[in-house]
C-alpha cells in the first residue's frame, strides 16, 4: 500500500481517481490547488511525505508548474505524475524538464491510470541491488574496469609488457576497449611523457592514409600545397596506436612492414628517407590469421605485430564485472548530467544480466546512458532499458561474388601491377572488362 498525494481542482476528477486508487488498497490524500498540496508535502516528515503525487497543471492560484518549480530537487525521490486536459507538446516537454516524472492527457483510461501508478511506485518500492551513486567520490573519465579472473589476466598482461618497447597487438570485439589497453601501456611505459598518436585506419581511403601516416612534401600529388608531417614523425619519442588495422590496403601493409623493421620511411613525394623512435600498438576486432589464409593480409606483417598480443574478453564472458560497470557508468553520468540520486532497481539489473551484450562494453555505456536521461535521474526501472538490434547480414549470394571479385582484382593489381590478368587466370580483354565494371 503506497500514499498517494492527487492534486486537482476539479471535485469530481479527485473523488474519481479516490476511489479508483482506493480500491487497490493505496492511501490517499486531496488537495484543490497547488499551494494547498505544496502544505501537504511539506508539513509531512520525509519518511511519512507520499509516495506519489498526481498534479494537474491547469488550476487557479498555484498552478502545476510552479509547483514543479518549488519542489525542485525534491522530484529526485518524489515521482509527480502530471496531468492536464490541454496536451500540447511544449507543455509536455517543460513539466518534464522541471522533473516531472510522467505525463498524461485528461481523460484517460483506468488501465493507464493504474499501469502507471505502479510504474512510479517502483520508485520508492523497488529493492536497489546497485548502490547508490555518491558523486562526491572521485572519477576517473575514461578507465578499463574489470575484476573478472580475465581481466586479471589482461591486466597482469599489460603490467609486463608496458615498460618494453615491444610491439603489441590488441585483438578484441567491437566495444571491449582496446583503445583504452592502448592508453594504459604507454602512460605505463618508459615514453609515457612522450606523445600517443592515434590513427583509426579505417576512417581514411589508401591514398589518404599514406600521407596520414607518413606526411608529404608541398607539391607531392594535386592538393598538397604545404608540406605534412605525417603520424610516424609527430609520435616521435613516444607510441603510435593504430586502430582497425586489419582494414589497411595491402599497399599500406607492405609500406607498414618495413617500418616495422628499421623504422624508416618516406614522405609522400621524398627520396630522403627518415627514421623514427616510435614503439608501434595495433588493434583489430578481425581475425587475422583467417585473413592471413585469405591472402587479404600479409603473413610477414602479421608475425611482425603479433610479437606480444592481448586479448580481450567480450562482456558475455565476463558478466561478473557488469555491477563494477555500470556503477561506474552511473557515477559518470550523475556527474555528467547533475543527478546526485541516480541508481538502478534490481529488476533493472537483472534486465542487464539476461542480455547478450553484442555490442560489449561500449554499448553498455549507451544503454545506461540512455536510460538515464529516461528516468529522470531518478532509480533505471526495466522499462527505461532498451537494447538495439543488430544489422542483419548481407546474405545476398550476388553481392558476395561481386564484392569477392572486385577485392581479388585490387589485391593482384596490388601485388602483380604488371601482369594482374595473369595472376587471376583472365586474358587482358576480360580483364579490362572487370575494371570498368567495377569501376576499379
Amino acid at each position: 500500500m503506497a500514499k498517494i498525494l492527487i492534486i486537482d481542482d476539479e471535485k469530481a476528477m479527485r473523488q474519481a481517481m479516490v476511489q479508483i486508487l482506493r480500491d487497490e488498497g493505496h492511501e490517499t490524500l486531496e488537495a484543490s490547488d497547488g499551494s494547498q498540496g505544496l502544505k501537504l508535502i511539506q508539513a509531512c516528515e520525509a519518511g511519512d511525505r507520499p509516495d506519489l503525487v498526481f498534479l494537474d497543471l491547469k488550476m487557479p492560484r498555484t498552478q502545476g508548474m510552479t509547483v514543479l518549480k518549488t519542489l525542485g530537487s525534491q522530484l529526485l525521490e518524489l515521482p509527480v505524475i502530471v496531468m492536464t486536459a490541454y496536451g500540447t507538446g511544449r507543455t509536455a516537454i517543460e513539466a518534464m524538464q522541471l522533473g516531472a516524472y510522467d505525463y498524461i492527457t485528461k481523460p484517460f483510461p483506468l488501465k493507464t491510470l493504474l499501469s502507471l501508478t505502479e510504474k512510479a511506485l517502483a520508485h520508492a518500492q523497488t529493492s536497489v541491488s546497485v548502490s547508490q551513486t555518491n558523486i562526491l567520490q572521485d572519477l576517473d573519465t575514461e578507465e578499463l574496469l574489470g575484476q573478472s579472473a580475465a581481466m586479471a589476466e589482461v591486466f597482469k598482461l599489460i603490467g609486463r609488457v608496458s615498460q618494453t618497447d615491444a610491439t603489441v597487438l590488441i585483438l578484441g570485439e567491437s566495444g571491449t576497449g582496446k583503445e583504452l589497453v592502448a592508453q594504459m601501456l604507454h602512460s605505463n611505459s618508459r615514453r609515457s611523457r612522450s606523445p600517443l598518436v592515434k590513427v583509426n585506419c579505417a576512417a581514411l581511403p589508401e591514398h589518404l592514409l599514406e600521407a596520414e601516416l607518413f606526411g608529404h612534401e608541398k607539391g607531392a600529388f594535386t592538393g598538397a600545397d604545404h608540406l605534412r608531417i605525417g603520424r610516424f614523425e609527430q609520435a616521435n619519442g613516444g607510441t603510435i596506436f593504430l586502430d582497425e588495422i586489419g582494414e589497411l590496403s595491402l599497399g599500406i601493409q607492405a609500406k607498414l612492414l618495413r617500418v616495422l623493421q628499421d623504422r624508416s620511411f618516406e614522405r609522400l613525394g621524398s627520396n630522403q628517407t627518415r627514421t623514427v623512435d616510435v614503439r608501434i600498438l595495433a588493434a583489430t576486432n578481425r581475425n587475422l590469421e583467417t585473413m592471413v589464409q585469405r591472402q587479404q593480409f600479409r603473413e610477414d606483417l602479421y608475425y611482425r605485430l603479433n610479437v606480444l598480443r592481448i586479448d580481450l574478453p567480450p562482456l558475455r564472458d565476463r558478466l561478473e564485472d557488469l555491477d563494477l560497470l555500470t556503477q561506474h557508468f552511473l557515477k559518470r553520468l550523475a556527474i555528467q548530467h547533475n543527478f546526485p540520486k541516480l541508481s538502478i532497481s534490481e529488476a533493472a539489473f537483472q534486465k542487464l544480466q539476461s542480455h547478450a551484450w553484442p555490442g560489449n562494453v561500449r554499448e553498455l555505456q549507451n544503454t545506461l546512458e540512455r536510460a538515464v536521461i529516461l528516468s529522470g535521474g531518478r532509480i533505471l526501472l526495466p522499462d527505461h532499458l532498451s537494447f538495439g538490434q543488430m544489422p542483419k547480414p548481407d546474405l545476398n549470394l550476388e553481392n558476395a561474388i561481386a564484392q569477392l571479385e572486385q577485392d581479388l582484382i585490387r589485391r593482384a593489381l596490388t601485388l602483380y601491377p604488371y601482369c594482374a590478368h595473369e595472376a587471376l587466370g583472365l586474358s587482358l580483354e576480360a580483364f579490362h572488362q572487370k575494371r570498368e565494371q567495377w569501376n576499379l
